[in-house]
């Protein structure tokens, strides 16, 4: 693609509105670790709810939908969108319960809930293993969907894109600190959201799209595997059982308790942790949870889906990407690059605010990440078990030299990943059967630091031992693969529970007291502090439960609103917004009652 004068003035003056803010935040972010991993535990609700949102929409974020879109047709997105549960889980049960726990990232949790060598040893190892390679795994997969968009736009090499990004990231993660990161999240969020909406027009009324209805017509013709119906919202239970359970019944029945996926973990964690934890107050942590989650699955989906259908009639087969872009390096084509291939019909500007928002999209969630993996790589590993007594500058300082040692890690993980959609599955398989771990242990005192050693290492051994079948010819579908890797895992933390050594039983009253969790697993030692059951607790559990429910209607039936509007099928869209109506007033209702009193804002 050539870009005009005027694509590379939106370009700059894009990056400009996006980064210049933030050079003023070096200096607040230089004072102290407090202030460059958690700005200080002052960001309001909408701050932390917008970058969450903008953390999660990537550059890798459109590419992978386009994978699923013309894979499995648009049922196929249940795979993220069962997170729903997990994440308006959350908002009800956990977001004021990390906010209660004050610490500074999530691992630090492990020293306030359990006792001993073992709780020391699963933060230790965990800093290691998620701030270093679970997290440079996904850092590549964001720079893996840049490096194809560069090529499709600019004809680059991957080690070419890799320093451009290289260079732009990593200067501004080591020198704004979090609050940086918050402001160009802010920012970037709303520059991204609209180079994805005018990138979807243009797909849609290309004259061999031929407008919504034109879309609607074409891809209803059109059968994939097994007569794959792509528009569908849900899989065909009848003719194509493999797919429904694949991509509708295991998301909604196991995955979404089951698996630790980065943005969408059991009962919160990783930046979304870290934004609850930065956040000025409990009631804040809430809002913010609660806005992101209606904004990452009502806004954003609907504007990559179309553009993933509207490749399917562009680009039939991947051979038709390929010979419209000769130049294209064979290693980079997949369903994926769909999406990057589409640009090429933006007119003159518009192309310049698409690569401006697709910058941005890149760096909002580079820079969450490299700041991420950082804090946990001298917060919970460097700080607590190296170098203990320095002063603060010093491990700010160990920070921006991490910041800049991830990014090079990661960006050698990017040479070994071929399409977004197997990185995604790899990230599933290896966090698959710990899920329910993370919901538990706020609730059971008995759960313990050496149920986190057993599940961690049985998750990787049972999945090591499915590798190992698979070379040697006995292969697992995948769902199967993960239920086996779930149920192992699940029995022995489970079974660690009971037979290990118990959590020291100050050290669970002193979390207790400090968190106050609800429910009846903590009978006993509420006993041990003499109080009654939920004595002092706030919490009521039916009505959290119904906040739940109507929770994840309201945005489900919101969702399916918007795409049955757009797909014209009007019989559909005037239910689907009747239960929105209802639900949202519900959720409305379950607000009012358990914040009312913290005035917690509205986002609906």
């Amino acid at each position: 693609m050539h870009l005009q004068l005027i694509d590379w003035l939106i370009i700059a003056f894009t990056l400009f509105i996006c980064f210049f803010p933030a050079l003023f935040f070096g200096k607040r972010a230089g004072k102290s670790t407090s202030e460059f991993f958690v700005s200080g535990r002052s960001v309001p609700w909408w701050l932390a709810g917008l970058s969450m949102v903008a953390t999660t929409f990537s550059s890798d974020t459109p590419n992978l939908v386009t994978d699923i879109v013309r894979r499995q047709g648009v049922a196929g997105n249940w795979v993220w969108w069962a997170f729903v549960l997990t994440g308006v889980a959350t908002v009800f049960f956990y977001a004021r319960l990390w906010r209660r726990s004050n610490v500074m990232t999530d691992l630090e949790f492990y020293e306030i809930r359990y006792s001993g060598k073992a709780a020391s040893f699963v933060r230790g190892f965990r800093s290691v293993y998620l701030g270093l390679f679970f997290n440079c795994m996904i850092m590549a997969t964001v720079n893996l969907a840049a490096c194809k968009i560069a090529a499709i736009l600019f004809g680059l090499e991957r080690w070419q894109t890799l320093l451009a990004v290289g260079m732009l990231n990593v200067i501004f993660a080591t020198h704004s600190g979090l609050w940086g990161v918050l402001v160009i999240d802010m920012i970037q969020f709303f520059i991204k959201m609209t180079a994805v909406i005018a990138a979807a027009y243009f797909a849609i009324n290309l004259p061999q799209v031929g407008g919504l209805s034109g879309l609607v017509e074409k891809v209803s013709a059109m059968k994939g595997p097994g007569g794959l119906n792509y528009l569908d919202v849900l899989p065909d239970f009848t003719n194509n059982w493999d797919m429904a359970i694949a991509v509708f019944i295991m998301p909604i029945a196991v995955q979404w308790w089951a698996v630790w996926y980065p943005g969408a973990e059991p009962g919160g964690g990783s930046y979304i942790a870290q934004r609850m934890l930065a956040s000025k107050s409990e009631k804040d942590s809430l809002g913010a949870v609660l806005f992101f989650n209606i904004a990452h699955y009502v806004l954003r989906p609907w504007p990559w889906i179309l553009v993933g259908l509207a490749s399917l009639i562009i680009y039939p087969e991947l051979s038709d990407i390929q010979n419209a872009f000769p130049n294209l390096d064979p290693t980079l084509l997949g369903h994926d690059i769909a999406y990057p291939a589409m640009l090429k019909f933006l007119p003159v500007g518009f192309i310049g605010l698409m690569v401006g928002g697709l910058i941005a999209a890149n760096s909002s969630t580079i820079l969450t990440h490299l700041n991420w993996g950082a804090s946990y790589l001298v917060h919970d590993f460097y700080r607590r078990f190296i170098r203990k007594n320095e002063d603060e500058r010093h491990y700010v300082s160990a920070g921006r030299v991490t910041t800049i040692i991830l990014f090079v890690v990661s960006s050698a993980f990017v040479f070994l990943l071929d399409t977004a959609k197997d990185a995604f599955d790899i990230i599933l398989q290896v966090g698959a059967g710990t899920g329910l771990l993370y919901l538990v242990r706020w609730f059971w005192w008995r759960v313990n630091a050496w149920s986190e050693v057993a599940a961690m290492v049985s998750s990787f051994a049972i999945s090591l031992v499915l590798l190992i079948l698979s070379k040697n010819g006995i292969h697992f579908n995948t769902h199967t693969a993960l239920l086996i890797t779930i149920a192992f895992t699940t029995f022995c933390w489970i079974l660690t529970a009971y037979l290990a050594p118990p959590t020291d039983k100050q050290v669970l009253i002193s979390f207790y007291k400090k968190v106050r969790p609800f429910g009846p697993g903590w009978k006993h030692i509420r006993e041990e502090v003499g109080e009654q059951a939920d004595e002092k607790s706030a919490e009521n559990i039916p009505l959290a439960l119904l906040g739940w429910l109507s929770g994840c209607t309201a945005i489900w039936s919101s969702l399916f609103t918007v795409g049955n509007f757009l797909y014209g099928r009007m019989n559909y869209a005037f239910p689907l917004l009747a239960v929105f109506i209802v639900s949202g007033l519900a959720l409305l209702y379950v607000m009012n009652k358990l914040w009312g009193n913290t005035k917690i804002p509205h986002t609906l």
